[in-house]
C-alpha cells in the first residue's frame, strides 16, 4: 500500500482508483479483531442485562456503566497514550465505533463522551487543558457532554444567543444562555459549550464544569427512544468561566463544531452498522424459529427478499465507511508529516472528508432504518411486543436521521461542499461537467466487445458519474445562484451521488475480496454486489430525470432524458435467485457473517 493512491473528498466524482487502492473489512489485523471482541464481550456481560432498567430510565446506572467502560480501556481508544489513550489509527476507532453501535442507549451516551464530548479538548486544546481534562477523560473519570444547540439554534447554530463577556478583572468570562438536547446532561462532568464573546458574530468554545456556581440543569426530557441516555436542557446563569478554560482561539468556536459534527457524522455511520446487523441477526434467528403453516418463516420467499435487501444495504454500508476510514487515516498521516501536532492532524484529517462523511451520515442512519423496520415486519405480531429487541431497537433507530444534522441538511451538505472543493480547485469538477455538456453524442461508454465481470460494473459506474455531471451542469446553469433555493433538484443530485459512492465502494470492496480470496469462494458477494448495482441504476435514472425535467423542455429535456437513460442502463439481473442466495447464507449461518 506504498504508493496507494487516495482521492480527496468528493473526488471520487471525477476521478477512478483501483480496487487496491482501498481499505476493507477482510483487512482487519488481529489487534483490531481483539478490540471488537473486547466490546462485544462488555455488551455482553454489563449491558444487555442491564437493558430494561437502562430504559426505565436509569441514570446512575447508565454512569456506573460507562465508568466500567473507563476502567476497561475503551474510552481511549482514539486518544494519544500520552493522555491515557491508546492511541488507535481512525480504521480502529471505526470498528469500535461499529461494535458499540449495538448496545442500544449506551451507544448513545459512550460515542457523546468518547466523540463530541472528549475530542474537542484533544483537537483544540492547549497542552495543559489537555492534561487537566482529556488524561481524565479517557479512563471515564470525568465524563463529558457538548453543548451546542439552543432553542432556536438547531441546523443554524452559528444563531445561538448563549453570550459570554470578560469579567472586570479579566479572570473570567461570565456565561449567560440555555442549551437544550444535551446528551449525558445529568452525569457529565465537563461540558464544552458554545458561545459568543460580546457582540462577536461567531461561536466561541468554553470549557465548562459541571459543579460551577449558576449552572442548572433540567429533568431529562422523555423521548421516544434511546430512553436510557441522558437528554436535558442545561441553564446558564453568571457562570464564571476562567480565562484558561476558552478552548482555542476567540471566534473559533463555529469552526471547532463543524469539524466535531464532520466526526460525529462520519461515527455516526458507523455506529448504525453496528445496530444495523444486530437487528439482522435478531431477524434471522427469529425466522428460523417461528414456524407457520407448518414451515419456518425463513423458507417463505418474502422473508428471504426482507433478509436479503438487509444484508445488501448493510454490506454496502460496511464498504464505504471503512474505504474513507482507511483514506483519513492516510490524511491525518500527511498533516503529521507537514508539521501539525496530533489533535490538529486528526481533526483536518477526518475533516477533510465533509463529502463522505455526510454521505455515511445520510446512508447509514436510512440503512439501519430501513433494517430494523424489516427486522419488526419479519417478527411479525411479536416485533410489536416490547419483550423483543427489535421493538427497542425501532424506536433507538429513528433518532439517527434527526441526530448530527437531519438528513436534509446533510443531503445539501453532499453537493455543497462537493462543488466548493471543486472550485476551491481541489479537482477539476465544473471543468469536467461542461466538457460533458459540449459533446452529447460521445458521453455514453458503451460496452466494448468481450467484458469481463468488473470490467462492465467500472464501465457502468463511470456511466453513473457521467449522468451526475451532466445534471450537475445542467442545474447550475439553469439556476445560476438561485440553485441553494432548488432544495428538491439539490437533493436528487445528493442522492445520485450518495448512490454512486455506496456502489462504487462496494464494487471495489468484493472485487479486492476476488482477489485475495478468489473467485470460488465470493459467488455471494457477486450476487450482493449484483443486486446493489441493478436496483442503483434505476434510483440513478429517476433522480437524473427528476433533475432535468425541473429545469429543461423541449428538445433540449428529450436529448437529456436520452442520455441519462442511456448513462444508467444497466445489464438485467435475476434478483429473485439473487437474494435468496444472499438470504440461504444467512439462513444457515443463523447470523450476520459477511
Amino acid at each position: 500500500m506504498k504508493n496507494r493512491k487516495v482521492l480527496k473528498s468528493g473526488e471520487f466524482l471525477v476521478e477512478e482508483i483501483e480496487a487496491n487502492d482501498i481499505f476493507i473489512p477482510e483487512e482487519y489485523n488481529e489487534e483490531q479483531r481483539m478490540i471488537a471482541e473486547t466490546i462485544k464481550d462488555f455488551l455482553t456481560t454489563e449491558l444487555y442485562p442491564n437493558l430494561d432498567q437502562i430504559d426505565s430510565p436509569d441514570i446512575q446506572l447508565m454512569q456506573s456503566i460507562l465508568k466500567k467502560s473507563g476502567d476497561l480501556g475503551l474510552m481511549g481508544i482514539s486518544l494519544p497514550e500520552e493522555y491515557n489513550g491508546f492511541g488507535q489509527d481512525f480504521v480502529t476507532q471505526m470498528l469500535a465505533a461499529e461494535t458499540v453501535g449495538a448496545g442500544h442507549s449506551f451507544s448513545v451516551a459512550f460515542m457523546a463522551h468518547c466523540g463530541i464530548g472528549t475530542l474537542p479538548i484533544m483537537y483544540y486544546g492547549n497542552e495543559d487543558q489537555r492534561q487537566r481534562y482529556v488524561t481524565k477523560l479517557a479512563t471515564g473519570e470525568l465524563l463529558g457532554a457538548y453543548c451546542l444547540t439552543e432553542p432556536g439554534a438547531g441546523s443554524d447554530a452559528n444563531s445561538g444567543k448563549t453570550q459570554a463577556r470578560l469579567s472586570e478583572d479579566g479572570k473570567h468570562y461570565i456565561l449567560n444562555g440555555q442549551k437544550m438536547w444535551i446528551t449525558n446532561a445529568n452525569f457529565a462532568d465537563i461540558q464544552t459549550v458554545f458561545a459568543k464573546i460580546d457582540n462577536d458574530r461567531v461561536l466561541s468554545a468554553f470549557i465548562v464544569e459541571r459543579n460551577d456556581p449558576g449552572i442548572t440543569i433540567a429533568p431529562d426530557e422523555k423521548k421516544m427512544g434511546i430512553k436510557g441516555s441522558s437528554t436535558a436542557q442545561i441553564f446558564y446563569n453568571d457562570v464564571k468561566v476562567p480565562v484558561e478554560n476558552l478552548l482555542g482561539k476567540r471566534g473559533e468556536g463555529f469552526r471547532i463544531a463543524l469539524s466535531i459534527l464532520h466526526m460525529g457524522r462520519i461515527k455516526l455511520g458507523a455506529n448504525v452498522l453496528g445496530a444495523a446487523k444486530k437487528a439482522i441477526n435478531d431477524s434471522v434467528q427469529y425466522a428460523n424459529e417461528r414456524k407457520q403453516f407448518g414451515v419456518l418463516i425463513s423458507t417463505f420467499g418474502l422473508i428471504k427478499h426482507k433478509l436479503a435487501e438487509q444484508v445488501i444495504r448493510t454490506f454496502a454500508l460496511e464498504s464505504a465507511i471503512y474505504r474513507v476510514s482507511k483514506d483519513i487515516d492516510l490524511q491525518i498521516d500527511l498533516n503529521k508529516a507537514e508539521g501539525m501536532d496530533k489533535g490538529k492532524a486528526a481533526i483536518e484529517g477526518i475533516a477533510h472528508y465533509a463529502v463522505e462523511a455526510a454521505i455515511l451520515k445520510v446512508f447509514g442512519s436510512e440503512v439501519l432504518d430501513f433494517v430494523i423496520d424489516e427486522a419488526v415486519q419479519i417478527h411479525g405480531g411479536m416485533g410489536y411486543s416490547a419483550e423483543m429487541a427489535v421493538e427497542r431497537g425501532y424506536r433507538d433507530s429513528r433518532i439517527n436521521r434527526i441526530f448530527e444534522g437531519t438528513n436534509e441538511i446533510n443531503r445539501l451538505l453532499v453537493v455543497d461542499t462537493a462543488m466548493k472543493r471543486g472550485m476551491k480547485g481541489d479537482f477539476d469538477l465544473m471543468g469536467k461537467a461542461e466538457a460533458l455538456k459540449a459533446d452529447l453524442h460521445a458521453v455514453v461508454e458503451k460496452e466494448a466487445g468481450e467484458e469481463g465481470y468488473y470490467d462492465e460494473k467500472l464501465r457502468v459506474l463511470r456511466n453513473f458519474k457521467r449522468a451526475i455531471l451532466l445534471v450537475l451542469n445542467g442545474v447550475t446553469s439553469a439556476f445560476g445562484r438561485q440553485l441553494v433555493h432548488e432544495q428538491e433538484v439539490l437533493n436528487n443530485l445528493s442522492d445520485m451521488i450518495i448512490d454512486l459512492y455506496i456502489a462504487e465502494s462496494t464494487t471495489l470492496r468484493v472485487q479486492k475480496m476476488e482477489s485475495m480470496k478468489g473467485s470460488g469462494t465470493i459467488a455471494v458477494y457477486r450476487q450482493i454486489l449484483d443486486v446493489l448495482n441493478y436496483d442503483t441504476a434505476s434510483r440513478i435514472e429517476k433522480n437524473g430525470l427528476d433533475a432535468i425535467n425541473s429545469y429543461a423542455a423541449g428538445e433540449e429535456a428529450k436529448s437529456l432524458v436520452a442520455v441519462i437513460s442511456e448513462l444508467s442502463k444497466i445489464k438485467g439481473v435475476n434478483v429473485r435467485i439473487a437474494r435468496r442466495v444472499i438470504a440461504d447464507k444467512l439462513i444457515e449461518d443463523n447470523s450476520y457473517k459477511f
